[in-house]
């Protein structure tokens, strides 16, 4: 395929080089005349381990140019992908400037140049944009094009993020975590997949949106990942513990630490462990003078989220609730600091008949310190308890669920209450078809 790779950046020259690496014909597109000389002269304009090399093969090969020309790049070609930088604004906002011009510099010159032997161009966005961008900014442009520059070509748009780590770019590229493309157009989808064909990865085709928010997901999940393990540090050493011995273990577990556990949507943590432990290490920094913000930020946001399923309720304008699932996990009568006994007491305070139904609590069953937790929250427990799930749907105006139980299914789609929440995500379709159903955060 002829592929326009917009911007010779770092993540476009890797692109650009590793594309042409393996046959396509690739057509490097930028404003500055010096990154392209660079590249036509068989150089890399950025500083990457096996870059240079990889630009002189592919550039003495025939299949890699450079070029200021979008015109040039964009004749018969198949494919742009805009790799232009998205920097911050003053107060965070994304940049679009690049991305917009780059689009529009595509628009321009397919009115002039000859269409690709498919009739269809696809305007990939490599580049970090917000949840969005293709939908809101690109494809109007698009749509726009065939009115103001009368091409007969046909455009379509897809995000693809790109997993590159500056260091280990080119690697990185040739074995990729995962290849995502984000596209409503089947036509876009298959010429991605065609363009990365070669790579030992399969293409996954996804909402537009779920791509673009999928980079900053990564990114934002690799930075905590960074403060968290210098935050524990910098307890640890004033307690006289090696944190590098404390990660190394760490790492081993890839049961729970390095795994998808506690990586799904949800509702808040909570349990004998967890807060415990967490409220532990921060009365241990307070005292030893070391400042946590991110792991007191983390007690801080896990009950932002009780918050919001309460607001939620406030919302509806109603007075009937049935909480069922009452323990902090499913499958278990412990309800030490469960977030669902929390979310209980509060709609109680906040003067709502509330029905529970949790097939697993007992009451004349609770000891020790589990019952005194749950009496000291909901000192009424056995008049709230209901032993069907039934009852506790009976006339409820709504219904918020964290037991995916079967007796549970069953009665949601038996009785559906006018408005449910679902805290746990894992209530399956027939649920999450019911006209008044919403998860909690998708």
């Amino acid at each position: 395929m002829k592929v326009a790779v917009i911007g010779l950046g770092y993540v476009g020259t890797v692109t650009a080089a590793c594309l042409a690496a393996n046959g396509h014909d690739v057509w490097g597109v930028d404003v500055d005349p010096a990154k392209v000389a660079e590249v036509s002269g068989g150089h890399s304009p950025v500083t990457e381990p096996g870059l240079s090399e990889l630009v002189a093969q592919v550039v003495a090969g025939g299949t890699l140019h450079a070029t200021t020309s979008c015109a040039d790049a964009l004749d018969r070609a198949d494919m742009s992908l805009v790799c232009v930088g998205t920097p911050s604004m003053a107060r965070g906002a994304t940049d679009l400037t690049f991305i917009r011009r780059a689009v529009d510099d595509i628009v321009a010159a397919m009115g002039s140049v000859s269409p690709p032997a498919s009739g269809r161009h696809s305007v990939v966005i490599r580049s970090t944009v917000p949840p969005g961008t293709v939908e809101d900014a690109v494809v109007p442009a698009l749509t726009a094009s065939r009115t103001t520059t009368g091409t007969g070509t046909l455009l379509g748009a897809a995000m693809c993020p790109e997993f590159l780590r500056e260091g280990s770019g080119v690697a990185d590229f040739f074995s990729p975590p995962l290849i995502v493309v984000g596209t409503s157009d089947p036509h876009v989808a298959d010429a991605v997949t065609e363009v990365f064909g070669f790579l030992d990865k399969p293409v996954q085709v996804v909402d537009t949106r779920i791509a673009e928010a999928l980079k900053y997901a990564c990114n934002a999940f690799h930075a905590t990942k960074v403060s968290f393990t210098n935050e524990l540090s910098r307890l640890f050493r004033l307690l006289g513990v090696d944190s590098r011995a404390v990660m190394s273990l760490f790492c081993q577990d890839e049961v729970l630490n390095i795994s998808p556990s506690y990586l799904r949507p949800g509702f808040a943590f909570g349990g004998s462990c967890l807060p415990k432990d967490l409220r532990s290490l921060l009365h241990l920094a307070r005292a030893n003078g070391a400042d946590l913000p991110l792991l007191a930020g983390t007690m801080a946001t896990n009950d932002l989220v009780i918050n919001e399923v309460v607001d939620r309720v406030v919302g509806f304008d109603v007075r009937t609730v049935a909480l069922l699932g009452l323990s902090f996990k499913m499958n278990t009568d412990d309800l030490r600091e469960s977030p669902n006994v929390e979310l209980a007491e509060r709609l109680i305070g906040k003067g709502y008949d509330l029905r529970i139904y949790d097939q697993v609590v007992n009451p004349a069953r609770l000891v020790g310190a589990n019952r005194r937790y749950v009496e000291s929250k909901l000192p009424h427990l056995r008049r709230l308890l209901t032993s069907r799930p039934g009852e506790a749907l009976q006339d409820a105006d709504v219904a918020i669920v964290s037991s995916s139980d079967q007796l549970v299914l069953d009665a949601l789609i038996a009785s559906p209450p006018r408005h449910l929440i679902d805290i746990s995500g894992r209530l399956g379709e027939r649920v999450e078809a019911l006209s008044g159903y919403e998860g909690l955060g998708w």
